[in-house]
């Protein structure tokens, strides 16, 4: 429980980090996170499929993609309410040791977007129940996590809001690049966070 405490702590760091790169004062914006959730939750449920009348193979990949993608969103509007980090991490690690059951994860994905819109907050027992579903545990989701948003970072520092970073790195997506990087790297090392990005910086200079 202290571990995964500590974890979150370093997320809300990275999430703060990352809004901050969008608007300086970016909790008093009054950005919609509950709707960037609900949409990503739409996303998620057409990664794995859901039409009967056509053959569909659920993107696995992607489907984990999209729940640490709405982890960010949910951890932001926690950041909004409260700003001792600490208090946050306990009550979404409580959350994350209380996960809610749905008989399957299609159920799961409408349950969280459901509940999102109704009230427009975080649902980290239903995040967590949805990756029961996955077999996905939090020490994938913390992994995942501080890869993709040091990966936002990156983008950020090498001129992706003017246009002049470059997302296709010999023929293939840095998203597919950060997986190798993931592979490779020890997850647990205190200087995790900071071996992510020198080693995206090294395969970019690469491409210079």
């Amino acid at each position: 429980m202290k571990t995964m405490q500590h974890q979150l702590v370093t997320m809300l760091e990275l999430q703060n980090e990352m809004n901050r790169w969008v608007h300086q004062d970016w909790a008093n914006q009054g950005f919609e996170f509950y709707r960037a959730i609900w949409v990503e939750a739409s996303e998620m449920l057409e990664h794995y499929g859901w039409k009967w009348w056509k053959h569909q193979q659920p993107d696995m990949p992607q489907v984990k993609l999209e729940v640490i993608d709405i982890v960010h969103f949910s951890l932001s509007i926690e950041l909004q309410k409260e700003t001792n980090l600490s208090v946050i991490a306990e009550k979404v690690a409580s959350a994350f040791n209380a996960p809610r059951h749905t008989s399957d994860i299609k159920t799961a994905i409408e349950l969280l977007a459901m509940e999102t819109i109704q009230d427009k907050d975080s649902h980290f027992d239903i995040i967590a129940g949805l990756m029961q579903h996955l077999q996905m545990d939090f020490a994938e989701l913390y992994e995942r996590y501080v890869g993709k948003n040091v990966l936002n970072i990156f983008r950020q520092d090498h001129g992706y809001k003017t246009g002049e970073y470059i997302k296709m790195w010999n023929g293939r997506e840095d998203n597919e690049y950060l997986e190798d990087i993931l592979e490779e790297l020890n997850v647990n090392s205190a200087s995790y966070r900071d071996d992510v990005y020198s080693s995206l910086s090294s395969r970019y200079s690469e491409l210079q």
